[in-house]
Parts: structure tokens; C-alpha cells; sequence
């Protein structure tokens, strides 16, 4: 049985990190790209990592699994937010929707 949930776990994964890949091919802007490759990235990465804790099972790997986990999901954010918040000071052109909140004239002061 563990073996099929390890199969999944990594069919899964493997199945987000290819989402993230081709969203960063083919998305239209760097705040989507962005958003693409942290969360689907992170999520890919998140189930591989559990299969191959489930696959060791002794403490030290599970332990580094966990690290791992913990430390994508805290630092993915923060750095999607920063590149987002750096490409968007420097004027990287953004993708025009009809939805526009005038967030510009705020952040450019």
C-alpha cells in the first residue's frame, strides 16, 4: 500500500512542478509567471518530498523532509513577493486587463 501512495505522491508532484514549468513558459507577465512557478513549484516540490520521507521512513530523512517543506513554504512567498514588488518598481510591463486598481500612482512614490 505504501508503495501506491508513494507512486501517487510523486505522479502528483511531478504532475505541479510540469503545471509550474509550462505556466512560466507561457503565461503573459512576470507577476504570473511568479505566482505559477511558487505556487505550483512549491506544491510539486511539497508531495515529492513527503513520498520520499514515507520511502525512507527513519527519523534523520523525515526530519530533513520536513525542514525542506517548512523552508518552501516560508521563503517562497517572500521572495515571489519581492521579485513581484522589484520587476514592478522597474517598469517591467504587465499584462493589461480591464481591471485596473490604480495601485501605479500609489507605489511609485
Amino acid at each position: 500500500m505504501a508503495e501506491w501512495i508513494m507512486a501517487a505522491l510523486i505522479l502528483l508532484g511531478g504532475f505541479f512542478c510540469f503545471v509550474a514549468g509550462f505556466g512560466v513558459l507561457r503565461l503573459p507577465d512576470v507577476l504570473m509567471r511568479m505566482h505559477a512557478s511558487t505556487k505550483a513549484g512549491t506544491l510539486g516540490s511539497g508531495l515529492i518530498l513527503v513520498a520520499v520521507a514515507i520511502y525512507f521512513g527513519d527519523l534523520a530523512t523525515i526530519t530533513r523532509a520536513v525542514a525542506a517543506i517548512l523552508f518552501l513554504l516560508i521563503t517562497a512567498p517572500v521572495a515571489a513577493h519581492m521579485i513581484g514588488r522589484a520587476a514592478f518598481r522597474v517598469g517591467v510591463p504587465l499584462w493589461k486587463t480591464h481591471i485596473e486598481d490604480g495601485a501605479e500612482e500609489k507605489l511609485r512614490r
